[in-house]
């Protein structure tokens, strides 16, 4: 005769089909848990956790776009006022060697290079005139070192506002995370950006371009 086993508790007998039900529900329970969406969701900072860094290999130089929230590095390592050469109908920027400073009279403006992140993690570099030897500057450019310099500390976007002849910055409303900066230096970031377009001879292309030589 085959004997039915039963585990007894305190307040009586359970038998072992209830004990299957349990497990069962159990099971079910752990199943919804193993599949639920905010265990599965990746988190922000992925790939420093499973050790994986993002190579960097294309930075564009240009200012914010109008509908992006962007960042400015807070550290100075990060920014450099430097003279730039510009062909404004090809949209092109230069860096030129000190070296050749002396000899582009009238051609070089003066700028400071910010670093930005918008809220993507794309990696830019912001050109913004400084001032000239007489201290002065437009208002476009004025409003846009008082929004970089804001930058530094809230998430920001830049608009263009004609009518007024400078830019305006609005601030996000919402509590953003900070910006997780890749881990690159201020170097690397140059050497990136400004590749192929680094002015450090008398026959680059872009100088032959502006001589009228090509």
């Amino acid at each position: 005769m085959k004997t039915k086993i039963s585990h007894t508790d305190v307040t009586g007998t359970i038998s072992t089909d209830s004990i299957a039900e349990e497990h069962s529900a159990q099971n079910a329970d752990d199943l919804d848990n193993m599949f639920d969406p905010q265990r599965l969701r990746l988190s922000q900072n992925f790939a420093a956790t499973v050790g994986v860094k993002k190579r960097v290999t294309v930075i564009q130089v240009r200012k914010p776009g109008k509908q992006e929230f962007i960042r400015v590095h807070p550290s100075s390592d990060y920014c450099v006022e430097t003279a730039i050469l510009e062909f404004k109908e090809e949209g092109e920027t230069y860096l030129v060697d000190p070296a050749l400073w002396n000899d582009l009279p009238g051609e070089l403006i003066p700028k400071i290079i910010y670093t930005t992140i918008n809220r993507q993690g794309v990696l830019r570099l912001w050109p913004v005139r400084l001032p000239d030897e007489e201290g002065k500057l437009d208002d476009w450019n004025q409003s846009a070192l008082e929004s970089a310099d804001i930058a530094k500390t809230a998430w920001i976007r830049v608009s263009s506002n004609r009518s007024a002849g400078m830019y305006e910055t609005f601030e996000a409303s919402g509590n953003l995370s900070e910006p997780q900066w890749p881990d690159i230096t201020f170097t690397e970031i140059l050497k990136i950006a400004f590749k192929g377009k680094y002015i450090d001879h008398w026959e680059h292309p872009a100088l032959l371009k502006l001589r009228g030589e090509s």
